[in-house]
């Protein structure tokens, strides 16, 4: 088989991931990450179905397990910080089976031991310029120079530079699903341990949440912001569109906004999807968030980046001397599961987010109802039936990850063992 340099723009979940692999099928990896180090903080993020399996054969799952979060609990007040229903984070969560929840900053740890002895990373640096040849992929990046690789693999998410350079402006491909979301981290003033509580008023939807071994807290607004643009580089701007869209709402609201200014780790972004009629061109393909961002809406985007990562460089490693054709089955493969769990969105993000104040009242009377409910295994059962559905729609082949890239003693070399191994 042939041994490719593959330049891999974005250490993120996706990124790593699929460096693993590539590494596992005999190529050498590059990683170009436009933060100064590795990023280990982040929102909880949902691993299911499929994506279950490919950490299973990464020989990871066990660790995957040992840092999940554990929520045991999510709740729900009324503005007054009345508590008015009570559930289980795991029917919450519509997870079920072997599905597991995680910081995405603890995954990507995960990967990153999994992958830094084999992997060469830049950090601080992006790509500004790719020219495909018929010998490789010139790039220029943004700390000055060029180097060539045999291909090029765009994993930096929603807002891709590889695509944009290589497929054309985020317009053409960026659906606004005409919600925005903010994240940050806060003090854990009302001491909750694995727990959520959520407050739904109409269109504006504040969730605090502490996980497992964490000191402090999390802060997630979502709200309905039509198609409202924003400046991605004046954060500034964003928390005041936050404060603007959350002002006069009570619990603990005001105070999480007063905090909100301070945070060092605010994120903001929409909750939007990125929808493409191809993923790849002659040498340069993408993955994950970049190629069929789902959205924080569908709960899938962790796994989807996963599935997509296992794939593409299973597909280079089955049909190594065609990568034109490789790269076609990588689409062929995924694209079924992509829709599948891209649909999940529209349809998860009403209820995260009621329109009116009927929608909130039924929707609580509802949750404090459920627990007594005859027949609720069964109504719990339909919950997370669907995102299940699409969380399994693909089978993986194995692309012979029992045997290529196996070095004679996996312990020895300080590799985790894959699944098949012997």
């Amino acid at each position: 088989m042939k041994t490719r340099t593959i330049l891999i723009s974005g250490g993120g979940v996706a990124g790593r991931a699929l460096a693993f692999w590539l590494v596992r099928h005999g190529h050498r990896p590059t990683i170009v990450e436009r933060a100064p180090g590795p990023r280990h903080g982040g929102y909880k993020v949902d691993i299911r179905g499929a994506a279950v399996e490919a950490i299973r054969r990464m020989g990871l799952l066990e660790e995957v397990r040992r840092a999940s979060t554990d929520m045991r609990m999510a709740s729900f007040v009324d503005d007054a910080g009345k508590q008015v229903a009570i559930m289980d984070a795991e029917l919450f969560g519509g997870r079920s089976g072997d599905d597991v929840e995680i910081v995405r900053g603890d995954l990507t740890r995960i990967l990153e031991a999994s992958t830094d002895a084999d992997t060469e990373t830049i950090y601080d640096d992006s790509i500004t310029g790719i020219n495909e040849t018929s010998d490789g992929v010139v790039v220029t990046f943004a700390g000055g120079g060029s180097r060539t690789f045999d291909l090029v693999v765009g994993a930096d998410g929603l807002h891709s530079g590889v695509r944009r350079l290589v497929f054309g402006p985020e317009s053409e491909h960026l659906h606004h699903l005409g919600y925005d979301i903010a994240i940050f981290s806060v003090a854990n003033r009302l001491g909750i341990d694995r727990a959520e509580v959520t407050l739904a008023t109409p269109g504006r939807t504040a969730i605090l949440y502490s996980t497992r071994a964490s000191s402090g807290a999390k802060a997630m607004f979502l709200f309905a912001s039509g198609s409202t643009t924003h400046d991605r580089g004046d954060p500034t701007q964003q928390r005041q569109i936050v404060a603007d869209a959350f002002a006069g709402r009570g619990w603990e609201v005001p105070r999480l906004l007063e905090e909100m200014w301070a945070s060092p780790d605010f994120y903001f972004d929409s909750v939007s999807q990125i929808h493409m009629d191809r993923w790849s061109t002659t040498r340069v393909a993408l993955v994950g968030d970049a190629a069929y961002a789902s959205s924080p809406a569908s709960g899938q985007g962790t796994s989807v980046a996963l599935v997509g990562a296992y794939v593409l460089a299973g597909e280079l490693a089955a049909d190594s001397d065609d990568v034109g054709s490789a790269f076609l089955r990588y689409e062929a493969a995924m694209r079924t599961f992509v829709d599948l769990n891209q649909q999940l969105a529209g349809r998860n993000i009403k209820g995260m987010v009621l329109a009116s104040r009927a929608q909130v009242r039924f929707q609580m009377l509802m949750l404090r109802l459920l627990p007594h409910l005859p027949g609720r295994e069964r109504i719990a059962s339909r919950i997370s039936d669907g995102i299940r559905s699409a969380a399994t729609s693909i089978d993986l082949d194995e692309y012979g990850t029992g045997t290529l890239g196996m070095p004679s003693d996996p312990l020895a070399a300080g590799r985790p063992r894959i699944e098949g191994w012997i």
